[in-house]
Formats: C-alpha cells, structure tokens, sequence
C-alpha cells in the first residue's frame, strides 16, 4: 500500500475536503486510560499524515490534546491537515455540563485557537447540544466565528434531524459527527438521511465499537480502572457475554476475507457513502497501518447485510453510550422566540 494513498472526498457541500478517513486523537490524552507519551503521540500523527490520513480530531474537552496536536503541527504539517475540534462539554466538580451560550462559543474557540496554536481551525463542533439554549443562538455566534475567519466550517456532533435543520437555516452546517458502527445505528433512519437532503457530510466516531471491534472481550479484561469504556453498558455483564459472539462472528467472516476484524467493521462504515469520513482513533502506529487498510476492503451488497446481521438492534444488548441523557435523541432545544430579544435578530 502506498504511502499518501489514501484518497480524499468532499465533506459536506461547503467546499471542505478531508481524507476519506480520519484520525480521533482523544485517547491519546485522555478517558481511555492515562495520557500517552507525547513523543510517541506526535510521531504517530506524523506517521498518519505522511500516509494520507489528514483529517485530525480532537476537543477541548480532551485533556490537553489540543496542546498536543499543536505541538505536532510544527514544521510545516498545519498546512497539510484539516483540523477539527469541539466545545460545548465541561466537567466541574465531577459532573458533565453542556454549554452552547454565546459568550462561551467565542471564549472556547479563542481557547482553543491558543492551545493549537493555529491561526484558525478548519472543522469546529458543537460537541453536545444545549438544551436550554435555542441552537439558532449557538450558531449565530459561530457564523460570526466563520465570518472572522477564526473557524472555516462548523459541525454539530450528537444532534437530533430537527435541530440539523434549526441548525442550518442559520448557516450551512458541514457535518454532522454521530457515534456510527455495526452495532450503532441509530442514526441512521432520521438523521443520515436529513444530512444528505441538505448536503452535510458524515463523521462516524466510534466506527470500531470503541474498540471492541479491534480486540473483543480482551480489550475490555485489560481496561486500566480510569478508562471510562469500563462503565458502559455493552461492557458490563450479561451484556458483554452476549455481545461477545457479535466479535467472533465478524473475527470469522474477517478471516474468510482475509482481513482483520477491525478493518471488515470500518470497511462496512467506508461502503455507506462517498459523503461519510469515520475518525477512528488509536496509540499505536500499526494499529493505524491496520485501519488504514481497511480503505482496500471491498464488500458486496450480500456481505454488507451478512454483516448487518450479527450485529443488529435484536442481537446487540445494552445501550451505546454510558451517557444516554446527552446524545442526538435528547437534543431538541427551546424555539428562539423564547431566548433574549437581542438575540432574535441573527436569523436575518
């Protein structure tokens, strides 16, 4: 496989360009165990972009990922990423808040721009949806952000179709990031297809199961007691053992392909469309060179329902996430007429 082969597409109707698969960088800094060595982290996002793979992934809320993904930017590799980050999710006093307040988007993107030390960034998420603010407000200072020129697209992460269309009708919105896998597919009956009604691009995080995918029961025997993976659901139990045939099914149709499982499972993400970028994230640059191959996989439309079928709705038990309360199926906000009347106006 040749390195700088891995191909790009158009992400949303906007005019962004990224590689057809990304790199999550979170577990590098943080939730999946402890921070990793820097050195080793910037050697690997190197490694990821001198292969192609130029769409980098982080948030605020990642530790100090930012910090790190700045650092390995230096020396002329800005130029050659498309960079994403977030906001909207703090953590105070041991408890999770969402934020989507004017003030607060600037003062997070002004924070993020110092840690990345970047003139702008490329792709800015709002990480969760504030409920308790119309999300026509949060992109009204966003569109302000882009008009700046501190940020060049805006993305929504976790949202519902009707807030993707609130979100819109403000500014264009360019893609939306969603947990998408196998066994994760709730988005795909309202909010896949309100993206492509509006020309929004797809950014699957997760698309390896948070790595189950990648190792199966294993991964979870060796979770180190920090890693937030160990409190959700499909993890845990009855559910785990359920779920454990899911892998061995995949592991034996992967080996009939000649693959691993890791790279059938992100392969399945790659066949759902041209508009659809997956951002799965590792520490190990053979884990990268691994799911980096899975771009060579090809699937017919008989192996692609084949694989649907081990891991369907009725078959995978326990919920997706740990935090159910703050994923797209709870984030309608409240209509705008009901915010501050300074503020009505941004629609126009």
């Amino acid at each position: 496989m040749a390195v700088n082969n891995v191909r790009r597409i158009k992400l949303g109707s906007e005019g962004l360009e990224v590689s057809k698969q990304g790199l999550g960088c979170m577990s590098m800094s943080r939730y999946y165990g402890q921070p990793k060595p820097e050195a080793d982290m910037i050697k690997l996002i190197h490694h990821a972009i001198n292969s192609g793979v130029t769409f980098l992934d982080t948030s605020d809320v990642y530790g100090s990922n930012e910090v790190l993904i700045g650092k390995a930017l230096k020396g002329g590799m800005r130029e050659k990423v498309q960079l994403a980050s977030k906001f909207g999710v703090t953590h105070t006093d041991g408890k999770m808040h969402i934020r989507g307040d004017p003030s607060y988007v600037r003062a997070s993107c002004e924070a993020s721009l110092k840690r990345l030390d970047v003139d702008f960034i490329d792709l800015y998420y709002v990480h969760r949806i504030d409920t308790s603010v119309p999300i026509e407000v949060t992109m009204g200072e966003l569109k302000k952000l882009v008009e700046e020129g501190k940020i060049k697209y805006i993305g929504l992460s976790e949202a519902s179709a009707s807030t993707i269309r609130r979100a819109h009708a403000v500014h264009p919105v360019t893609a939306v990031q969603n947990e998408w896998s196998l066994w994760s597919r709730d988005l795909e009956e309202e909010i896949v297809p309100t993206c492509r009604e509006l020309g929004i691009g797809i950014v699957p995080y997760s698309p390896l199961a948070r790595g189950f995918f990648s190792a199966g029961p294993k991964l979870i025997e060796n979770l180190l007691e920090s890693d937030f993976r160990k409190s959700f659901p499909r993890f845990q139990g009855e559910n785990l053992e359920n779920n454990k045939l899911v892998y061995e099914r995949i592991t034996e149709m992967a080996t009939r392909k000649g693959c691993t499982p890791s790279q059938l499972a992100l392969a399945w993400v790659h066949h759902q469309g041209e508009d659809v970028s997956p951002i799965p994230g590792t520490t190990k640059i053979d884990n990268l060179n691994e799911n980096i191959g899975s771009l060579w996989v090809k699937l017919t439309p008989e192996e692609m329902s084949e694989l649907e079928s081990y891991a369907s709705a009725d078959v995978v038990k326990g919920e997706r996430h740990a935090f159910m309360s703050n994923t797209w199926m709870n984030s309608e906000t409240p209509p705008l007429s009901s915010w501050n009347p300074k503020y009505r106006d941004i629609m126009h």
